[in-house]
């Protein structure tokens, strides 16, 4: 179990809650780059066999919780297909998220994964979509914390190598998408449309993202700060970061014109990395 007191404190409250198969940090702490304010990502898995009791599960977020009377968690489905439900808590000054995923679902999704296909949900919270392949991510860069029976190790296992035919697909989807999404901003940056801009611009450098790391071999899990990450990959787009913040400022001061040839300039140098 990585170093973190609190894990123990969860672990050992979560684990009998009835229909809790697995426990697993994921996120930053997971993958060893959190700060000292990071939040604490954990994957509260269960089986469509046994479900998670939400009531059993509020009553120990209770003992844990900073403020017990304030304390709530989601049904399951409360957040949508695919992020599924949880909590946001605040555990000893630290900001916790649970979060809900049923193995047989994120198992159907991996061996999709790893046949070469992947699909994009509309999901809050994240604008560029949620990619069914982030499940796979989360196991494979999870830490179990908590896996009596190893069912989340044996969904682990498939996650390496990163298949082939993921990354294949991956690129794919995205690689044509920034060229769209520029040619939708040109037709936006005529009529003045700043936010339409900005909605293209997004899209396009997301999407950018997904190519990069695909093209690198790795998972990609949470649009946040995928950018940044994208930019220290071997396989990169030189001064990815820079550009970024030049085509934003651009659309902030209404430069449109400044903004479609730093789109097209980048979208020809991941051109030849896709």
């Amino acid at each position: 179990m990585p170093p973190y007191p609190i894990l123990s404190r969860l672990v050992t409250a979560l684990a009998d809650v009835p229909g809790v198969a697995a426990i697993a940090l994921g996120g930053s702490r997971a993958r060893g780059t959190a700060k000292e304010t990071s939040d604490y990502d954990i994957g509260l898995y269960f089986s469509a066999a046994r479900l998670l009791d939400t009531d059993h599960l509020l009553q120990a977020v209770r003992t844990l919780v900073d403020d017990p009377d304030s304390a709530e968690v989601t049904p399951i489905g409360g957040w949508g297909p695919w992020i599924v439900g949880g909590a946001w808590l605040s555990i000893d000054g630290s900001k916790v998220d649970l979060l809900y995923r049923n193995l047989d679902d994120v198992g159907r999704v991996i061996d999709a994964c790893r046949a070469g296909e992947v699909t994009m949900h509309y999901q809050g919270g994240h604008p560029h979509g949620f990619c069914s392949a982030i499940w796979m991510g989360e196991v494979a860069l999870a830490v179990p914390l908590h896996d009596p029976k190893g069912a989340l190790a044996a969904l682990k296992a498939k996650t390496s190598p990163y298949p082939k035919a993921l990354g294949e697909a991956l690129i794919k989807r995205f690689a044509w998408e920034p060229m769209f999404a520029i040619e939708n901003a040109e037709l936006a940056a005529v009529r003045g449309e700043q936010t339409h801009v900005a909605g293209c611009a997004y899209r396009a450098l997301a999407s950018a993202a997904q190519v990069l790391f695909a093209a690198n071999a790795r998972y990609l899990i949470n649009e946040k700060g995928a950018l940044q990450e994208a930019a220290t990959l071997p396989r990169t787009i030189p001064d990815l970061v820079t550009r970024a913040a030049e085509i934003w400022r651009s659309i902030g001061e209404q430069d449109f014109a400044t903004t479609l040839v730093s789109l097209r300039d980048l979208e020809r140098d991941l051109k030849s990395i896709a």
